[in-house]
């Protein structure tokens, strides 16, 4: 896994509704929080995801963009994002197949998809805060905050 102090990789991947988003556009306009989940329509992975639409103003706002990313199709994840409410982009890591994950070190090959990797990245584009959870373990959000408001007094 990629560690706090690495420029985070540059990627372009699709939406849930088939739009093309670029972590480099972020540079110089707002830090992001990077989600990996492993699928949707999981148990954790919604618990997760309904705690950063119940809190958005955490999450996304003028200092921050927040971005989920699993090897789902953009498809299942238009759906999923529908039927669940979130607004923010919930990104499609799936041709070249987990290829964004791997990049991030958060890649689980035995499972076919990427195990909960956070990643706080600033705005010129370097990795502040990073950690990852196996498959059915659940993250605590509160470090993610915590990670972002320190961007912002720092």
């Amino acid at each position: 896994m990629l560690i706090a102090g690495t420029e985070a990789p540059d990627f372009t991947l699709k939406d849930q509704n088939g739009q093309p988003v670029t972590l480099r556009d972020f540079r110089d306009v707002r830090d992001v929080l990077l989600v990996f989940f492993p699928l949707a329509f999981t148990g954790i992975c919604q618990g997760e995801l309904d705690e950063i639409r119940d809190r958005l103003s955490c999450y996304q706002n003028d200092d921050t963009a927040t971005l989920a990313i699993s090897v789902g199709p953009p498809p299942t994840h238009k759906i999923w994002a529908t039927q669940s409410g979130f607004t923010f982009p919930v990104l499609a890591d799936f041709w070249p197949h987990g290829a964004v994950a791997q990049s991030y070190g958060v890649f689980n090959d035995g499972a076919g998809f990427a195990n909960r990797g956070t990643f706080v990245i600033d705005r010129s584009g370097i990795i502040r805060f990073a950690e990852m959870k196996q498959p059915g373990e659940p993250r605590d959000q509160a470090v993610w905050t915590d990670a972002l408001n320190a961007l912002q007094s720092g």
